[in-house]
C-alpha cells in the first residue's frame, strides 16, 4: 500500500513539495538577513562607533530569527547535515580567534593546541605540526585553514558564532546579568584597542563574506533541481515523510531538549548556552521550536511577512488518525508556550542567569520547556508508528537518556 493510498488518497507529493518550498524560503530569509548584517558590518568597520556596533548586534540577532526556524532540515537531510557546522558550529573555543580573559577562559587545554592561537594579533599558528603564516585574514583562509584547524572541532571560525564573538566579545559574567561587551573600539584602526584592529575588522568582514557564500550554497541546494529538494521531492515517498520525522524527532529531543538545554540545565554552566556570546540563547530555542511546528503545520511566515503554505504533514495525519493530528498540534502548541514563557522571563533574566545553580524559578521555566519538548517528541513517534517508518532515527542525549553521564 501506498503512502497516499494510507492516507485515504491525500497527496504525500505534495506534502514533500511543501517541505522543500518552506526550507528554500527559510534559507533564502537566511541569506537576506546575513547581506544586511553583512551591510552593517561594513558600516562599523567605516566608522567603529557604538551606534554602529549596537546596529551590527542588532543585524545579527535579527539574521538567527530565520536561520533557526531552518534547523528541523538537519536532521534527516545528509546535505543540510554535512553543511551545518560550517555556519552554526558551537561551542567554540573563542580564544582561537581573538584576545580572551585567560583568568576566566583557561590558559591552555589537554584537547585543543590551538586553544589560545588568538590568529587576530598572531600571524603564526602551530597546525597538525608545522607552522602555518597567516598574512591575510579572508574567507578561503577562515574556511581552509582555520575552521576546525588540527581536527578540533571547537576549532569553530566561520558561521554565526564566530560572528557573534567577534562581535560582542567574551560574555564574563558567569550566570550574573550581562552579555559581553566588546568596545567598538576593538574595530577602531586609529583609536585602537585590543590590539591589531585592522586584523579583527578583516576576520569580521571575511567571516560575514564567507557566510554568505555558504548560504547562497544551501539556497542553491533547495531551488528547483537542487540536491537537497531532489533527494526528498524525486525519491520514495514514505523515505521522503521518513525524513521529515527524523528532523522534527531529532532536533526536539537529542539536540534541542538534550544538549542545548538540558545539558546547561545539569551543569548549571553558561558555556552550554547557544548563542552564549550574546545572551540571545531564549529566541534562538524559541525558532528551533518553531521551526518544528512550521514543518509540520506546513506554513512558513518570511522575515517579510509573506507566509509559505502547502498541503502539511498535518493533514495528511489527520486523514489517517485525526486524533494523533490533534494530539500533536496540540503538543506543539503547548511547547510554544512554555517557550514563549522563556523569552518572556528572558526580559528581566538572561537564558544563563535562569540555568544559574540556585536559582529554583527560573530552572523551571527551562525545565517546563525541556519536558513539553519530550513529550512532542512522544507524539512525533507515534506518528512515525502510524506511518510503519521503521528507519526513522530520532537521536538521543546522554543529557535525558543517561544523565549520570554528563558527570563522569
Amino acid at each position: 500500500m501506498t503512502t497516499s493510498a494510507l492516507a485515504g488518497g491525500h497527496d504525500a507529493k505534495a506534502v514533500l513539495d511543501t517541505y522543500a518550498d518552506i526550507a528554500l524560503a527559510g534559507y533564502e530569509d537566511s541569506l537576506v538577513t546575513a547581506k544586511a548584517l553583512d551591510a552593517a558590518i561594513d558600516r562599523l568597520l567605516a566608522e567603529p562607533t557604538a551606534a554602529n556596533l549596537d546596529a551590527a548586534r542588532a543585524a545579527w540577532i535579527a539574521a538567527r530569527v530565520p536561520y533557526q526556524q531552518t534547523e528541523a532540515y538537519r536532521f534527516g537531510n545528509p546535505i543540510v547535515d554535512e553543511w551545518e557546522g560550517k555556519v552554526n558550529a558551537w561551542p567554540l573555543d573563542e580564544g582561537l580567534i581573538d584576545y580572551v580573559d585567560l583568568g576566566y577562559y583557561g590558559a591552555e587545554s589537554d584537547e585543543n593546541g590551538l586553544f589560545t592561537a588568538n590568529v587576530i594579533a598572531n600571524k603564526q599558528v602551530y597546525i597538525n605540526g608545522k607552522t602555518v603564516t597567516i598574512e591575510n585574514i579572508t574567507a578561503d583562509v577562515i574556511a581552509n585553514e582555520l575552521h576546525e584547524a588540527g581536527g578540533v572541532e571547537a576549532n569553530v571560525a566561520s558561521g554565526y558564532h564566530a560572528i557573534e564573538f567577534l562581535l560582542w566579545g567574551q560574555d564574563l559574567n558567569g550566570t550574573g546579568p550581562g552579555a559581553g561587551n566588546r568596545p567598538a573600539t576593538d574595530f577602531d584602526t586609529e583609536n585602537c584597542t585590543g590590539g591589531s584592529c585592522d586584523r579583527r575588522g578583516d576576520f569580521l568582514q571575511a567571516a560575514s563574506e564567507l557566510m554568505i557564500a555558504d548560504l547562497e550554497e544551501m539556497v542553491a541546494n533547495w531551488a528547483a533541481g537542487g540536491a537537497a529538494r531532489e533527494a526528498v521531492t524525486s525519491g520514495d515517498e514514505k523515505a521522503g515523510l521518513a525524513t521529515i520525522l527524523a528532523g522534527m524527532g531529532s532536533l526536539s529531543y537529542g539536540e534541542l531538549a538534550g544538549e542545548r538545554m538540558k545539558l546547561g540545565l545539569l551543569v548549571h554552566d553558561p558555556e552550554e548556552e547557544h548563542d552564549c556570546f550574546s545572551d540571545n540563547t531564549h529566541y534562538s530555542h524559541f525558532y528551533d521550536a518553531k521551526g518544528i511546528q512550521n514543518v509540520y503545520l506546513g506554513s512558513y511566515t518570511r522575515v517579510d511577512g509573506s507566509v509559505i503554505a502547502g498541503p502539511s504533514l498535518a493533514e495528511f495525519i489527520a486523514h489517517i488518525d485525526a486524533d494523533l493530528d490533534k494530539e500533536l498540534r496540540d503538543k506543539l502548541d503547548a511547547t510554544m508556550g512554555k517557550m514563549q514563557a522563556m523569552v518572556d522571563r528572558a526580559e528581566t533574566e538572561a537564558y544563563d542567569q535562569m540555568i544559574g545553580e540556585g536559582n529554583a524559578e527560573g530552572n523551571a521555566v527551562v525545565q517546563a520547556a525541556i519536558d513539553a519538548l519530550v513529550d512532542q517528541t512522544r507524539s512525533i513517534e507515534r506518528v512515525v508508528a502510524k506511518l510503519d517508518l521503521a528507519d526513522v532515527a530520532i537521536e538521543g542525549s546522554d543529557s535525558l537518556d543517561n544523565p549520570n553521564a554528563v558527570f563522569e
